[in-house]
């Protein structure tokens, strides 16, 4: 098996197929930073910029066709999508409604009112998180979470569904995603990426908006939203109040 994405959560799940005697061809990481936490494990790895140009290395290492990706923003496609890999993803949140990347998610689900968030195992198609869900794990939002508590939560959610999946994926059990009951509401869909934080200055005065921005110990892993938040900040401070001119 592969494994593509980056950071401690990508090095976590290398070790723990690892420890299940699991054959890993090779871990693929855009991040070059992770390239010493790599070369300490017994799994060959490269430091690539775009999975898809690598399509036929990923192809002819691959023993048993399957291709895990983990806290990855690589985006795959035909030329990986077309190889015959199965290409499974673990995303920190919850789909459709959670779509995008998580940093952002997280946000706009403390804005939005979310009562649950969690991570979702689904397979990857052409769509940006839009192959089919094959399993989740849930977890409530507490009324006074907060953006830290909420991401450090889905990010332990994420590894255990990993652990969790693992043999079935291997074993070609199916892993079916329950279907809900008819007389519950579908969930919404949607997608955060970078564009949806330009939205920000709408909710400055949410209720809920110091929660929903408190970045915690992740304001040096999600840098598009602190930049956002200090940018926000910066137009707040310089705009003058209604009825009084600006100097």
């Amino acid at each position: 098996m592969i494994f593509v994405g980056r950071g401690a959560l990508l090095g976590r799940a290398v070790q723990f197929a690892l420890s299940t005697g699991q054959q890993v061809d090779l871990v693929c990481s855009d991040d070059s930073e992770d390239a010493a936490s790599l070369a300490r494990s017994s799994a060959p790895y490269a430091v690539v910029v775009d999975i898809n140009a690598h399509a036929d290395r990923l192809a002819d290492a691959c023993t048993d066709g399957i291709v895990w990706s983990i806290n990855n923003r690589m985006i795959f496609r035909a030329p990986v999508l077309d190889s015959g890999l199965r290409i499974y993803n673990i995303h920190n949140g919850l789909l459709p409604q959670h779509r995008g990347l998580p940093s952002v998610a997280v946000l706009f689900a403390l804005l939005n009112g979310d009562v649950e968030y969690g991570a979702t195992l689904h397979e990857v198609d052409a769509g940006i998180d839009t192959g089919r869900v094959l399993a989740e794990q849930r977890f409530p939002i507490a009324p006074e979470a907060r953006y830290h508590q909420v991401l450090m939560r889905g990010v332990h959610s994420c590894h255990q569904l990993f652990q969790s999946s693992l043999q079935a994926v291997v074993e070609g059990r199916p892993l079916t995603h329950p279907a809900p009951p008819a007389d519950v509401e579908a969930p919404r869909t949607g997608y955060y990426g970078l564009r949806a934080l330009r939205e920000l200055d709408a909710y400055a005065d949410h209720p809920a908006f110091a929660r929903a921005t408190d970045l915690g110990i992740f304001a040096p892993y999600v840098p598009e939203v602190a930049e956002a938040l200090a940018q926000l900040s910066r137009t707040t401070t310089t705009t003058p109040p209604p009825g009084r001119a600006g100097p």
